[in-house]
């Protein structure tokens, strides 16, 4: 059945303004509400043309970070931002730092990216609508099949991956395609499957691999991942992340692991690059006073020696060292929104409004226009919202709205530690 245009506008108005009295911009919102953030634009637009420039696989800068303060639009720019990827036939994923994808933790990364994966006109599980798209014999496919396999000489890869995919390609047992398939998103999979595999198709002779370490896994699959994205002719990969300024709650070795993480994101460590992957991540803006910096928690000073005297992780102090100095000067920060910006928003908020409930709301309050601290435009919208529904369900009803302001705090959390084993020298 097919919904009329116009009832469709309206239940897309309605997901919009249920988005935005929540906080979190969806689509909708972001398509009727726009951006204003023309330096993040233009930066970004130039990184999907260089990753898609198959000629130029590794281009300089391959990730960004916008700074704001809270509310003030970071998660609808990045919400605006993974729209014009997808229009450029990228694929997406949006990735909260959160405590169950802690940034240190390359694996639990990857696998929220794979979960929350999009891909132009495909609704179906990233891997798999990914290998359906796979075209053995095209320009495409040999590029990817080419890639891995040199990955594989170079040692920047398991031989298993190439195994895997002339497995994936040639056999018919559906059982170990999906195995393969599982294994490419995240999962285990016994070497003895895919020895299975090589054999069904003649195959075994040619590839000699033992299980790769537990650890190689995450940074091997994401690898192979941006290399299956091209090979299936999408431009390539862009993940966003959000909320990275949790890290200031870890611990200061998981801390010092993070920034290490931050910078093989955003490009500016040294080692292997990554064709067609490009990192998005937005953070507040007093992080690096607050936690870097000599008045804060002065990890600029203890990331290092912390990181020398650990076994395990002092081959990080580089690494930690580039992504500290990314937070500290290479963020985009967010515009300053001026009075004639917050009317024009609010004014198109009437509109949407107006279509989602096919109800007129007068310009919002003074009340709604000044809710809110400084620059936090999500205050402002949700003031007016809370009062346009109070005004319509209460006709005559003078609404005085009250916000109070939410200031993230950088202490330690206990509860987002790993178990003590995990960090053990």
């Amino acid at each position: 059945m097919t919904v009329p245009s116009d009832k469709a506008a309206n239940v897309a108005a309605r997901r919009a303004i249920e988005a935005l009295r929540s906080g979190v911009p969806n689509r909708d919102a972001v398509r009727e509400l726009g951006s204003s953030q023309p330096d993040a634009e233009q930066q970004f637009s130039r990184m999907l043309e260089g990753a898609a420039d198959f000629a130029r696989p590794l281009p300089v800068a391959r990730g960004m970070l916008i700074s704001g303060d809270f509310g003030a639009g970071k998660s609808h720019l990045l919400a605006h931002l993974e729209q014009m990827a997808l229009s450029k036939n990228f694929v997406t994923s949006r990735v909260v730092i959160s405590k169950e994808t802690p940034l240190y933790d390359l694996g639990k990364v990857y696998s929220s990216a794979v979960d929350s994966a999009r891909i132009p006109d495909r609704n179906g599980r990233f891997i798999e609508e990914l290998s359906l798209a796979l075209k053995p014999g095209t320009e495409n496919y040999d590029l990817f099949s080419g890639a891995i396999a040199s990955a594989a000489l170079d040692g920047q890869l398991s031989m298993m991956f190439p195994a895997t995919r002339i497995v994936h390609e040639r056999s018919h047992d559906q059982e170990i395609l999906n195995e393969i398939e599982s294994f490419w998103a995240g999962d285990r999979i016994a070497v003895a499957t895919v020895r299975r595999g090589l054999r069904s198709i003649g195959e075994a002779h040619n590839y000699r691999f033992s299980a790769p370490r537990a650890a190689e896994l995450p940074l091997q699959r994401l690898r192979f991942a941006a290399e299956l994205i091209r090979g299936t002719g999408y431009k390539g990969w862009v993940v966003f992340m959000d909320e990275i300024e949790l890290i200031g709650n870890y611990s200061i070795l998981q801390r010092a692991r993070s920034y290490a993480e931050l910078a093989r994101w955003t490009g500016c460590a040294s080692g292997d690059g990554y064709p067609g992957l490009i990192a998005v991540g937005a953070v507040t803006d007093d992080y690096s006073s607050t936690v870097i910096g000599a008045d804060g928690k002065q990890d600029r000073d203890r990331i290092g020696p912390r990181l020398q005297q650990s076994a395990r992780y002092g081959g990080l102090v580089e690494a930690a060292e580039a992504g500290m100095t990314t937070l500290e000067r290479d963020v985009i920060e967010l515009k300053p929104v001026r009075d004639a910006d917050v009317a024009a928003v609010l004014e198109k908020l009437r509109g949407v409004y107006e279509r989602a409930y096919d109800w007129q709301p007068s310009p919002a309050s003074r009340t709604s226009e000044s809710a809110g601290h400084r620059n936090q435009i999500r205050y402002k919208v949700r003031a007016a919202i809370n009062e346009w529904d109070l005004l319509r369900l209460r006709p005559g009803y003078r609404p005085d709205i009250e916000t109070e302001e939410f200031r993230h705090s950088y202490e330690e959390d206990a509860q987002l530690e790993r178990p003590a084993a995990d960090d053990a020298e």
